[in-house]
Formats: C-alpha cells, structure tokens, sequence
C-alpha cells in the first residue's frame, strides 16, 4: 500500500517537472549565466549569481508551464506532444496553471528581494511575451509567429547581465541579437519536419502556409545573417580571435546544414539541422565565455 502512495506521488512530481521543460530551460539558464560572466572582467558576484540564475530558471519554467496549459487539446492531437502531462490527462489544467502562477510569482519575488527590480520587470516581460504574446495570439495569428516572438526567447542574456549591473549595456544586446536571428532557422527546421501536424491543428507554421521550399530557402538566409551576426562581438572587440575562430567554424556548419537542406528530399535533413542549431548555440555561447576569460587565465599563468 505505502509503494503504491510513494509511486503516485513520484509520478504527480514527474508530471510538474516535465511541464517545465527542463531542457529549454537548461539552455535558457545557460544563456543567461555567460551574460552575466561577459558583464564582468572577474568573478560575478555570489548573490546575483546564486539568485539570478534561480529566478529566470523559474520564470522560464513557469513560461513552459502556461504553455501546457494553452496549447493543451492542440498537443494532444500532435504526435510529438500528446503524450505531455496536461494533453495527455495526468495533469490538470488547473493545477498546472496554479503551478506556473505560483512559480512565476516566487521567481519574481527573488528577483526583486535578492537580485534587482529591472531584472524582476524584463524578466517578467520575458515571461508574458511568451506565455501569452506568442503561444495565446502570435502562434496562431502570423507565419512570422517564431520571428516576432523570438525576442522574449532572446532575453536570457541580457536578464544575467542586468542581474549583475543592473543596467542594459549593448554588449547584452548583441547577445540578444543573436539568439533572435538564430530562433527562426531553429525553430523552422523543425517545424519543416513536424508541417503536417502543425496543418492538422491549424497553426500557420511557415512550411504550412507558404511552402517547405519557401521555408528552406528562409532557413539558409537566417543562418546566412546569422553568421554575420556571431561576428559583431569580435567586431565591437567584446570577444578576441578564439570567440571569432569559434564562430566562423560553427556558423560554417550551421551553413553546411542549411544548404544540404535546400537540397535535401529525404525529410531526414530538417531534424539533423534542428539538433545542430542547438549544439551551435551552446558551443558558441561556450566560446564566449572561455573567450572572455582567456586573459585572465595568461596573466594568471605567466
């Protein structure tokens, strides 16, 4: 009898958890922490650290949370997705809804009592952007849904340097840049593998509305921008030659990948590009910060 309770009650936390969507958030935070490492020429301070990082850690997993909760009969009638906690009934609604609130709610409280009030605003701004500006309006009202609600995917960055400053600098901002003109090509390669449910639940995903070839083509073009883009941190000399070597050999693949899937008639091109965009992004994030300390460790070492 006792195994049966402490089974169902492992399963109910199983359930909360995979509502947050631990490895978007894991990203997420990792974004978030090499803005706060690029805001400073040493250490970042422990508070702000310990404290920012947890709070948009949590805002984020709140953010996923709602979207359980809106997207939950389409989900259910999505392969890739039905089997989620709230589309598929192990969750309800209301409990998942009175999770994220109760969530979102101490994420901000943290950051306010412990970290700064503009990073409690932006990253609640962050947070409505996406659980209600994308997933309620722009997900079903626009093809360009994934361009104009990119921007709150993009905050990460900018929330860890302002976690630590308190200010918005224009280093952030580049970071942000480049996470938003990286979401499209990343979300769209998958949305080209995943169009046919996307048309099942009438969402005006890009390979739905306009076409696979018409969304391919717009994936090489972003990447293209976006190699340019990686480049402007070694430009404004935020970033040395390592960041630079780091970005050129990354956006190459990510280039390679693109233009293999304007060719490509498989349909197996769109998922391999999808899991590559992700791998781009954390290395050349990687990059950043090793780049970024590169300096300290000569001086430390000679």
């Amino acid at each position: 009898m006792s195994y049966s309770i402490t089974a169902s009650a492992a399963a109910s936390w199983r359930d909360y958890l995979g509502v947050c969507k631990l490895k978007v958030v894991a990203l997420i935070v990792f974004t978030a922490m090499v803005g706060m490492f690029l805001a400073v020429p040493g250490m970042v301070p422990l508070q702000a650290f310990v404290f920012g990082t947890l709070g948009i850690g949590m805002a984020a997993a709140s953010a996923a949370a709602i979207n359980h909760v809106v997207d939950q009969h389409a989900d259910a009638r999505m392969a890739r997705t039905r089997n989620r906690p709230v589309a598929s009934g192990h969750l309800t609604g209301r409990n998942c809804l009175a999770f994220a609130l109760g969530l979102g709610g101490l994420a901000m409280w943290i950051l306010v009592r412990f970290v700064n009030p503009l990073t409690a605003v932006l990253t609640f701004a962050s947070l409505i952007g996406y659980a209600v500006v994308y997933t309620l309006y722009l997900k079903r009202a626009t093809p360009q849904n994934i361009v104009i609600g990119g921007a709150a995917g993009a905050a990460p960055p900018v929330l860890g340097w302002t976690a630590v400053t308190g200010t918005v600098d224009p280093n952030a901002l580049l970071l942000f840049l480049i996470i938003f003109v990286w979401t499209p090509p990343h979300f769209w390669a998958l949305a080209i593998h995943r169009r046919n449910e996307y048309a099942k639940v009438n969402i005006p995903m890009l390979p739905v509305t306009h076409g696979v070839q018409f969304t391919r083509l717009q994936v090489l073009l972003y990447t293209i921008l976006l190699v340019v883009v990686s480049v402007m941190p070694f430009a404004t000399r935020m970033s040395g030659p390592l960041y630079l070597l780091g970005a050129l050999g990354l956006g190459a693949g990510f280039l390679y990948h693109a233009w293999v899937l304007m060719r490509d008639d498989s349909g197996k091109q769109a998922m391999k590009t999808f899991g590559y965009s992700i791998i781009y992004l954390m290395a050349l994030f990687a990059f950043l910060l090793v780049d970024h300390y590169v300096p300290y460790l000569l001086s430390y070492f000679s």
